[in-house]
This record gives structure tokens, C-alpha cells and sequence, in this order.
């Protein structure tokens, strides 16, 4: 459980569900990270987001006030250039308005009596279930489809989860990472376009050579094309072409596809035939 949290304020919460209503979340709002760590960065816009919004807000105030703790800073001092900052043992927003003098008794006894009735495992899963639900609002740009209920996420198998929800990394929806397309193109020409059947000729008479040998012998050859510079993209490419070179010989030496073999790769791996 994370020890600094910054709780939204009202007026933060109003200002953001009016963004909301007029698309303007995910735009440079002047926000800051205060309602960004708990919604996110995309774009919200509508009715139906703003509910969704409002029903993240009304869990998270319940948890973040009364379970959730956070620093506060005690001291600072400063010698020279460095800065050294004292901190408060950390508390629950709850937990200082009970150690203010200035909060009445009737006060006091019902934020207690709120606190017993409250279960932060499942305050936490409406929250994240809600959090889903933004995320999905800001995916499709519209309402929510196919929204489940809190009901269906039983809170045992939740709390199982979050033994090993370190695991995956982040777990808020919210801030989930967008699938990135697989990079199989080039970026830059290949400068051994024009010389690599002269290389592979090179490496067919003289298997062991090193890439170093190769990178001066074309450098001697053409200096005007290349140079040290090229060094590192031969090594990859030397590289590539033995392993494919040795996948060749052992298909040969077993007389069957590597692909449809009955042995198991993990085998040919730890025979170490395979790389």
C-alpha cells in the first residue's frame, strides 16, 4: 500500500466532471497529476462519462480518506544546497480529523461508525472496476457496453489477485499501455545491401572470422562506403546468419523439419544443438 496519495479535492472533482460534460478531459486542463493518478490521461466526453466519473470519485473518496495514508512534511532545513525534509508518520485523512481539537464529538462518532461499516478489499474493487469502466469510456469515446457489476468479481477471488497483481506491473485500467504494433520494417537503408553475398562468400570459406575481420576487409575494399561506424549492424547481421546456418545442419543431420520435429526444442536447447 502506497504511503503518499493525493486525495481530490471538491472543487477538483467538480472541475473535472464539468470537463467531462464538455470534452474536455484529456486536453492540458490544468489538472495536474491529483486527478490524472486516479483517472488517467485519456479524453472523456458526455453524459454517460461523466456518471462513470462520478461513481469513480464517489468510492475513491471512501477509500482514500479512510484507508488510505499519506506523509505529511514536519520540517525542513537546508544547509548549503542540500535539503533535508522531515515527514509525520503517516496517517489517514481519517486519523488527523480525529486529532483535531477543533472537530466536534457527533462529528467524531459518525465518521467512526463510517469507518467500521467499510471494507477497503471491496471499496478497492469498485474502484478498480470503475476505473475499468472510465478506461473503457475513453477507448470507444462513448458509453460503457457490456458493464459488469461488482457482484460478478467475487471479493475472495479478488483478494487472491492482489498477492500476485505486483506480477503484471500496473493495475489500474486507467493506465493500462496501448498495444504497440510490431516493428518489422527498417528504419534505415541497409548498408549492406549491395555486399552481403560477398560477405556470405566470406563466411562460407571462413566460418570462425569475426565480424571485426569483415568490418576492415570491406573497409579496405570500399572506403568510401563504409567505415567503424557500420560495425555493430555486421556483428547483428553475422549473428543472424549463423544461427540460421546451424537451424540448416541440424535439420539436415536429424532428416526432419525443426518445425514439425517430434523432438522437442526444449530438448535440441539443452543439448545445446539449438541456440
Amino acid at each position: 500500500m502506497r504511503a503518499q496519495v493525493y486525495a481530490p479535492s471538491r472543487a477538483l472533482r467538480l472541475a473535472a466532471l464539468q470537463q467531462a460534460i464538455r470534452g474536455e478531459i484529456g486536453k492540458n486542463s490544468g489538472d495536474g497529476s491529483i486527478v490524472r493518478r486516479l483517472v488517467g490521461y485519456g479524453k472523456l466526453r458526455g453524459l454517460q462519462a461523466t456518471e462513470t466519473l462520478a461513481s469513480l470519485y464517489r468510492v475513491s473518496r471512501l477509500y482514500i480518506n479512510y484507508f488510505q495514508p499519506s506523509f505529511k512534511l514536519k520540517s525542513k532545513t537546508r544547509q548549503g544546497a542540500r535539503v533535508t525534509k522531515h515527514y509525520e508518520t503517516p496517517l489517514t485523512p481519517l486519523e488527523r480529523v480525529l486529532r483535531s481539537t477543533s472537530v466536534s464529538e457527533a462529528t467524531r462518532q459518525r465518521l467512526q461508525e463510517e469507518f467500521h461499516a467499510l471494507d477497503p478489499v471491496d471499496l478497492l474493487r469498485r474502484m478498480r472496476e470503475a476505473q475499468r469502466q472510465v478506461a473503457e469510456c475513453s477507448a470507444t469515446g462513448s458509453g460503457v457496453t457490456g458493464v459488469r457489476t461488482d457482484s460478478e468479481v467475487p471479493i475472495a477471488e479478488f483478494l487472491t489477485s492482489l498477492s500476485t497483481a505486483w506480477q503484471a506491473g500496473e493495475v489500474r485500467p486507467t493506465h493500462g499501455r496501448k498495444a504497440r504494433a510490431v516493428h518489422d520494417w527498417r528504419s534505415r537503408p541497409d548498408p549492406f545491401a549491395h555486399t552481403w553475398p560477398k560477405i556470405q562468400q566470406w563466411l562460407e570459406t571462413e566460418p570462425g572470422g569475426s565480424a571485426q575481420d569483415l568490418q576492415k576487409r570491406l573497409t579496405e575494399m570500399m572506403p568510401e562506403l563504409y567505415s567503424g561506424a557500420q560495425l555493430r549492424t555486421l556483428q547483428r547481421r553475422v549473428k543472424e546468419w549463423r544461427a540460421n546456418r546451424a537451424r540448416e545442419l541440424v535439420t539436415r543431420i536429424l532428416g526432419v523439419s525443426l518445425h514439425r520435429s517430434t523432438i522437442p526444442r526444449r530438448r535440441l536447447r539443452r543439448s545445446n544443438i539449438l541456440p
